[in-house]
C-alpha cells in the first residue's frame, strides 16, 4: 500500500528537478530576444526552449550545434530570434486562416484546452463566462 507519506517522500528526493519551470522563475534559464523570451526545458543537443510572447507561449524552437530550428518550417536559423520570429509568424497565419474558416470555440471547449495554449481573447471570454447550473447536480 502507498501512503502519502511515500509519494510526498518520492517528489521531494530532488527538489531540483523541475520541469517546465515559467519564465518568471529565478531557477528558470531564460534567453530575452527581441520580443521573446525563450526558456529552456530540456536536451542537450538539440536544447529545447519553449518561447513566450508577452506573457503566451506560442511554441518550441530547438537549439542545434550550428543552427536553430522551429519545427514549424525544418528550416535552418542562424540566431534564436529568427526562428521565433518566423514560428510567430507562422502561427499568426495559421490563426487567420483557422478563424477565417472555422467557427470561434465555444467556452465549454476553451475550458478542454491547455491553458498555454490559450489566447488572451480567449482568458477574457472564459472570465465572463457563467456555466449553466441545470445540468449541475450536488455530491
Amino acid at each position: 500500500m502507498i501512503s502519502p507519506f511515500s509519494l510526498q517522500e518520492t517528489q521531494l528526493d530532488d527538489p531540483t528537478d523541475k520541469i517546465l519551470l515559467p519564465p518568471t522563475d529565478p531557477s528558470a534559464e531564460v534567453i530575452e530576444i527581441s520580443g521573446y523570451k525563450l526558456v529552456y526545458v530540456n536536451g542537450a543537443c538539440p536544447r529545447n526552449y519553449r518561447v513566450y510572447k508577452a506573457d503566451s507561449m506560442i511554441g518550441v524552437v530547438f537549439q542545434h550545434i550550428t543552427h536553430w530550428s522551429n519545427g514549424v518550417d525544418f528550416l535552418r536559423y542562424a540566431e534564436p530570434v529568427d526562428a521565433a520570429v518566423e514560428l510567430d509568424e507562422f502561427l499568426n497565419v495559421a490563426k487567420i486562416s483557422r478563424t477565417a474558416t472555422e467557427q470561434p470555440l465555444t467556452e465549454e471547449e476553451l475550458l478542454d484546452k491547455e491553458f498555454d495554449a490559450l489566447t488572451s481573447d480567449e482568458w477574457e471570454r472564459l472570465k465572463r463566462h457563467v456555466p449553466e447550473t441545470r445540468d449541475l447536480v450536488a455530491a
